[in-house]
């Protein structure tokens, strides 16, 4: 039972992350790289809130969101005045300027040793130790992440962001402020995978940067580029196939390090075959 409240708890996790990265790549179209970085700000901010600086979790949570928007605000800038190939470039340059950040800014971030020790949420002096408590806390922020995407998807500013997906200089010339929107929706998400990073740190217990590298970000590509783009439902069951393919490959009884390699070479396989075959994925409304 244990084992499958820990992938349900990774499963709801990569849910938060796939609906903040569908937000920006299936709603809008603009291919981002960076969602490892703010991945991993947001879990630092939680360890090193909850372990240096005495906070509770929900304080560290709005630490990381505060430092993900300040961020994804100058950074998001810089982006929106990129297209498609260069877009998703220098997103991907945030990621390696983060994680090189993670790795030698050792006197904060402690380096490649990591730092553990990284505590529980409390609510009201209920402590959330037990991995069902945790499961449904988790769960319940990403019910509330969903139903943002799915409001956001059917409002207006959703319906411009679809119209820039669809033609962002026809958008431009109807009177919509682009780089505008452009920013917003990247801003967003930034903050909610910063919510993903501070689950994961409090669950995990100990955090280091190899966690938050780009290899992280092409995989949430592969789980939205499976599940389906613009789609909320297609980004959970993304999630859900990509978080247990490799607990697949665990029971077949293969080494580490071959079903290690095997899961790489899976992964990007399945990658190949969908933009082939069903670019749109299982459940999206566009294709790439």
């Amino acid at each position: 039972m244990e084992y499958l409240i820990n992938l349900a708890i990774l499963f709801s996790i990569y849910s938060m992350l796939a609906l903040s990265l569908n937000m920006v790549i299936g709603m809008s179209g603009l291919v981002s790289l960076a969602q490892a970085a703010f991945y991993g700000i947001g879990a630092y901010a939680t360890a090193i809130g909850m372990t240096s600086l005495g906070l509770g979790f929900f304080t560290t949570i709005l630490l990381g969101i505060v430092i993900n928007v300040a961020i994804a605000f100058v950074v998001g800038k810089i982006l929106a005045r990129f297209q498609y190939d260069y877009y998703a470039i220098v997103s991907a340059g945030l990621s390696v300027i983060v994680f090189s950040i993670l790795l030698n800014w050792k006197k904060v971030t402690n380096g490649a040793l990591g730092i553990y020790g990284i505590g529980k949420p409390v609510v009201a002096g209920y402590a959330f130790y037990s991995n069902s408590a945790f499961l449904g806390l988790a769960l319940l922020f990403t019910a509330a992440i969903f139903a943002l995407y799915v409001w956001i998807d059917r409002s207006s500013f959703g319906r411009v962001l679809k119209a820039l997906r669809e033609d962002e200089r026809l958008t431009h010339v109807m009177g919509y402020k682009t780089k505008y929107y452009k920013s917003v929706i990247f801003v967003l998400s930034a903050a909610l995978s910063g919510i993903a990073g501070a689950f994961f740190a409090s669950y995990i217990a100990f955090i280091d940067p190899t966690t938050f590298q780009l290899k992280e970000g092409i995989f949430l590509f592969t789980i939205i580029i499976v599940g389906g783009l613009s789609s909320a439902v297609g980004s959970i069951v993304g999630a859900l196939i990509l978080i247990s393919l490799p607990e697949v490959l665990r029971f077949v009884g293969l080494p580490y390090e071959i079903a290690a390699q095997l899961q790489q070479i899976i992964y990007g396989a399945l990658l190949v075959l969908m933009m082939i075959f069903k670019p749109q994925g299982f459940f999206g409304k566009f294709r790439m």
